[in-house]
């Protein structure tokens, strides 16, 4: 089981980014996978995840602004992240509980500039 996240970069704040999860050894779509994000020098909080059926839950504070969507095709997790501001920077990361096994891929920066 892989997990590669990208789309990371340096912005303004206001603007938008698209993470990808690309998700190797199993299907994304018989699973839940669940993104989370680790500020410099904070803990580490949950931020969305998707399930098996396709339903999604985004963390309340960035529900309005994040959306977690997925394809089944590729095998790949997506986080849309709009609006950004400096509360934002972290290392995003993506990850699942598969067969009982925690995976999770090495992250993706996002830092964004007031």
């Amino acid at each position: 089981v892989q997990l590669a996240e990208s789309g990371g970069a340096l912005v303004q704040s206001g603007a938008s980014l698209k993470l990808t999860c690309v998700a190797r050894g199993f299907p994304v779509k018989s699973n839940t996978v669940f993104w989370h994000r680790q500020p410099p020098g904070g803990q580490r909080d949950w931020v969305a995840a998707i399930r098996e059926r396709g339903d999604t839950t985004v963390s309340y504070a960035l529900k309005d602004r994040f959306t977690v969507s997925r394809d089944d095709d590729r095998n790949e997790i997506y986080l849309q992240m709009n609006n950004l501001t400096s509360d934002d920077t972290a290392l995003y990361i993506c990850g699942v509980t598969y067969l009982q096994y925690r995976f999770e891929g090495q992250g993706t920066q996002v830092t964004v500039l007031s």
